[in-house]
């Protein structure tokens, strides 16, 4: 059979399935980094971005589990070691990170990273025919433009 269970082509839905993977390995890394912000920030803007922070890694949490789920949806397994998150995400770990503008930049590379991946994705999707990943793409994508936007404001 040339279809999936949802009757999209499955060496189309593969790509898709390995480009979600890295998706979904950019986001655990994002989250554990964004956790960590939460915890160890410091400084006058530490009543600020402990909440920030917090937004953000509940954010992500959400999104990872969206994105497993789309992964099984397309017929293929999520990964879910982390030493798989570490070998396929391009976000690296932030260790030791107190201070709000490294904080801050580094979550800006974050997003930064999550929206090539998502952009490539949403390419793949559309080529595939696959409206539900194509939308779900296109909400992250608009999403996290808007805090690109208002996380770079903090930092000028």
């Amino acid at each position: 059979m040339k279809t999936n269970q949802i009757g999209l082509d499955r060496m189309k839905s593969q790509q898709l399935a390995d480009k979600l993977n890295s998706l979904l390995s950019n986001y655990q890394l994002f989250y554990i980094n964004a956790r960590g912000f939460h915890w160890n920030i410091t400084g006058e803007k530490f009543f600020e971005l402990h909440g920030k922070f917090e937004e953000l890694y509940n954010d992500a949490l959400v999104k990872i589990d969206e994105i497993a789920e789309r992964i099984l949806t397309l017929g293929y397994t999520p990964l879910h070691t982390f030493s798989d998150y570490t070998e396929h995400s391009a976000i690296a770990e932030a260790k030791n990170i107190a201070d709000a503008r490294p904080a801050v930049e580094a979550v800006v590379g974050g997003f930064q990273t999550l929206l090539e991946v998502e952009r490539e994705i949403l390419v793949l999707s559309d080529e595939a025919g696959d409206e539900g990943t194509n939308a779900q793409m296109s909400d992250y994508i608009r999403e996290q433009e808007k805090l690109v936007w208002m996380y770079n404001a903090f930092l000028k």
